[in-house]
């Protein structure tokens, strides 16, 4: 282009230019941007989310669908049975006939010519190693079900898996909800025409709550384990929702194309996979037994809203709709077809390549590539932004009549407000987050998730426009225009994400797909700026820029509601030592960056801009206020929001060496399961007179001294201590009883015992500093990895069908010691004739409701409180 014409193309521009740059649109204008992406959430993110299709009847029958109809039916007699705990009645003998006689009918309607039938009914014993304890079972069952194309003599199968057993409650949505969707999937193909090519197990495991056992059995002991090669496990968080995959694989991408194809409703995310892997959410399924024991890989799904009811009392049918079971039943009964055809269940291992990057878009489409396609797509989208904003920068100083270096430096002090944005948005909320749990305050959206918004959306945009705002206040440069200023400020914001995108990727976390969607719609916009004059037409620019980010609002809007719906019902059970504030503030803040990052500094073009930040001032304070001094804050509600309490009615006894017995003490053992702890108790007519924390027993004792209901009393001093004056009667005698003591060498001794008592226990073994276990009957794999020094072997045993003692023993070698008189015994001890080893027996009779003063104590808890309480019995030895 000639200098002549150059300067006939500048004219017009910067005619535009002067007359754009020195007009503001009038403030009230601002209204209808905010209600413009309101609309947007509350019209298009939250309906979409909640969306549920409509639920099929008996009328459908015959037409080779899900009916919800009866899988609501089986569902109601299900839970009905009541709380179904491994090794109970109800669940070893009630749920296991109901779900042979429904299995039994379907098989009865088996359609003969297309398909074989088999249900098997077994029990599994055996053991595993587990966050550095020993989990031991007996007798635990399982009910599996292979339907095959006729005849078939096929070797690979499809393992579709979820269990009975509930714990708490009724559990119609963890423990039932997926059992009932699996019948009603597998009478739909037993009794249909569509064919198969590969046999289907489906896993109806009666033992996971507390310790996975009987997806252990399964896989470890099972004869038609071996030939499962790809696996479905269905869970539940919730209840009543729809039914999200959080996790695939591993390194079997080809299963999430499987999901794409056959889902009909999809619901992920790969955040989510990270996020439950890196263990913030406390939970297990069946997936990690399949995966490590089985090396089997799959696809692990469950439901996940509503976890405020997740294993309490109130976890029943009621609060599950039929449009929910329809919407897992479609996807399940697709998927679970889809993969009963794949080819790649010939050889899994053959197509084993990677992780998969996924995601749905409102649940209306699926997205999913390899990790390495998405490390390509991560640094090409990064490249780019910084070539378009060079590019950019060039157009500005070749309109503006100015170096490209003056560009630069303007770009630089931008890029340096931008950062202070972007660090603020971040922080506020995380901040507040920290002062309110200061003053006892945490949890306070619990109830009242709208909250959320004032206390950690509000701040989070406030230090997003603050600084910018500020800048385009004080700033006067008649050289460059405003809206090339605001321009830069973007440029810079991009550059952030970008950087992050970068180092993320660099750390091969797969999540860095949610900056990347932004950045990229960014950069559609700019390139469709810069090939036509809008890019120097005063704001002309940010039509092109608004347009572009609806997508990226909807989506970054999507994903972090969805984050904050799942994770706020458990921060109330992630213990006390935790603040789980923060994650949500930083969830609101980072959802707030990436939604409204590239649109809030669009506030400047409004005039009085700091009406805004007032109104946003206004918004936060009235949230603070709310939350700390009216009931809108406080976090409990009866059976909807409750507070997690548990606690076991307690007998402790102490027996020194010689058997005498040495101490003997009854209490309540209180663990309080969020953040506030005994706080909403104080007014109350909870007894809580003398409660002191188990800290300085812990220090003192072997696992405290008591029969610890987990390990968070231990390792984060969460639980608390009330004695009581009346001894606590355990509903039925534990026994350890010592059958021999036999002298093998000079310095190795074997301990023989038996053990009887309730369906769970457990054992804490210390052995002496001068003392090895050098064998015992356990699994070998714990003593060749020991728990870290000062802390005991401890083995979680359960009892389910199979009642019988456990026989163990335990063999020592001692180290040489110098003879040593024993005053009570007047004779002079040899190695074996001084204690050698500390063992406790803890035992939980979780069936039971305790004393009479037991449920006295219970019925003065307030009716938002959600208990789970029973007796136990804690013995400790020495030999």
């Amino acid at each position: 282009m000639t200098e002549e014409r150059r300067l006939i193309w500048r004219k017009p521009v910067e005619a535009l230019n002067k007359i754009a740059g020195k007009q503001h649109v009038p403030w009230y204008f601002a209204s209808g941007f905010i209600l413009f992406w309101c609309l947007l959430f509350f019209g298009i993110v939250i309906p979409y989310f909640y969306w549920l299709p409509t639920a099929l009847t008996l009328e459908d029958e015959g037409k080779n669908v899900f009916i919800s109809e009866c899988a609501y039916r089986n569902l109601y007699n299900l839970s009905n049975i009541g709380i179904k705990i491994s090794g109970t009645d109800k669940n070893e003998v009630e749920a296991v006939n109901f779900l042979l006689s429904e299995l039994g009918k379907i098989q009865d309607n088996l359609q003969n010519e297309l398909f074989d039938m088999e249900i098997d009914r077994s029990q599994a014993s055996g053991s595993f190693l587990v966050n550095s304890a020993l989990r031991v079972y007996q007798g635990v069952q399982n009910i599996a079900v292979k339907i095959s194309p006729k005849n078939s003599r096929s070797e690979t199968y499809l393992l579709i898996n979820s269990h009975f057993d509930s714990e708490s409650g009724p559990g119609a949505g963890d423990a039932g909800f997926m059992i009932v969707t699996m019948m009603e999937v597998l009478r739909v193909i037993a009794t249909s025409k569509q064919p198969i090519q590969h046999p289907i197990v489906f896993l109806f495991n009666g033992a996971e709550e507390g310790g996975l056992q009987a997806s252990h059995g399964f896989i470890t002991t099972h004869r038609w384990a071996p030939f499962c090669k790809a696996v479905i496990n269905l869970d539940a968080a919730g209840s009543g929702g729809r039914d999200v995959l959080f996790q695939s694989g591993p390194n079997h991408p080809w299963l999430v194309e499987y999901y794409k194809r056959y889902i009909k409703h999809p619901f992920a995310t790969t955040m989510a996979e990270e996020i439950f892997q890196a263990g913030i959410i406390p939970s297990d399924t069946d997936f990690r037994q399949f995966k490590t024991y089985g090396q089997i890989p799959g696809l692990d799904m469950a439901q996940c809203i509503n976890g405020f009811v997740y294993h309490t009392k109130y976890d029943t049918i009621n609060v599950i709709p039929r449009e929910s079971l329809q919407n897992t039943g479609d996807n399940i009964l697709g998927l679970v077809r889809g993969l009963a055809n794949a080819t790649e269940l010939n050889n899994t291992a053959a197509h084993r390549d990677g992780h998969a990057v996924f995601f749905d878009f409102l649940g209306v489409y699926f997205i999913h590539y390899s990790e390495a396609t998405g490390k390509y797509i991560n640094f090409g989208v990064a490249g780019t932004i910084f070539i378009l904003i060079i590019v950019s920068m060039w157009r500005m100083a070749n309109v503006s009549h100015v170096s490209y270096s003056y560009i630069i430096r303007w770009f630089i002090l931008l890029l340096g407000i931008q950062i202070s944005s972007f660090v603020l948005a971040l922080t506020l909320p995380i901040l507040i987050s920290y002062v309110m749990d200061s003053f006892g305050l945490s949890l306070t959206y619990y109830s009242t998730p709208l909250l959320v918004f004032g206390l950690y959306v509000c701040p989070s945009l406030i230090g997003l426009t603050v600084p910018l705002t500020i800048f385009f206040s004080l700033q006067r440069n008649d050289k460059l225009s405003n809206h090339y200023h605001l321009q830069l400020a973007l440029h810079g914001q991009a550059v952030i994400l970008a950087l992050v995108t970068v180092c993320l990727t660099l750390l091969d976390i797969r999540s860095t797909y949610i900056f990347v969607i932004p950045l990229g719609f960014y950069a559609t916009s700019l390139v469709l700026n810069l090939m036509t004059i809008l890019h120097d037409l005063g704001y002309a620019w940010i039509v092109l820029l608004k347009t572009s980010q609806i997508i990226p609002f909807l989506y970054s809007s999507y994903v972090f509601y969805i984050l904050t719906v799942v994770l706020i019902p458990m921060g109330g059970r992630t213990g006390t030592s935790s603040n789980p504030d923060i994650i949500i503030a930083a969830l609101a803040a980072l959802g707030t960056v990436l939604s409204l990052g590239f649109l809030v500094p669009l506030i400047n073009t409004f005039r009085r801009p700091s009406l805004g930040i007032f109104a946003l001032l206004a918004v936060t304070a009235l949230s603070v206020l709310l939350a700390c001094s009216t009931q809108l804050g406080f976090p409990y509600r009866p059976k909807t929001n409750g507070q997690r309490i548990a606690y076991l009615e307690v007998r402790n006894k102490f027996y020194d060496y010689d058997g005498q017995l040495t101490k003997d003490e009854s209490g309540y053992l209180m663990m309080f399961e969020d953040r506030r702890r005994e706080q909403p108790l104080l007014d109350s007519n909870v007894n809580l007179s003398g409660m002191v924390s188990l800290k300085s027993r812990c220090e003192r004792h072997m696992m405290c001294g008591m029969p610890l209901i987990n390990n968070r009393c231990l390792v984060h001093s969460e639980c608390s201590w009330i004695p009581r004056s009346e001894p606590v009667e355990p509903p039925q005698p534990t026994t350890l009883e010592l059958l021999r003591k036999t002298v093998i060498e000079a310095t190795t001794l074997r301990f023989e015992f038996n053990l009887t008592g309730p369906i769970n226990m457990r054992l804490f073994i210390k052995p002496e500093e001068d003392v090895t276990i050098n064998n015992w009957s356990f699994l070998r794999t714990y003593l060749d990895n020991p728990p870290s020094a000062g802390r005991p072997y401890q083995i979680y045993f359960k009892y389910a069908f199979d009642r019988s003692p456990l026989h163990f023993f335990i063999e020592l070698s001692v180290k040489r010691r110098e003879p040593m008189h024993n005053p009570s015994s007047q004779k002079l001890n040899t190695e074996f004739d001084v204690p050698l080893f500390q063992i406790g027996v803890s035992a939980q009779y979780i069936v039971d409701e305790g004393d009479d003063q037991s449920k006295e104590f219970a019925s003065t808890f307030p009716s938002f409180s959600n208990l789970e309480h029973w007796p136990a019995f804690y013995q400790s030895f020495i030999y």
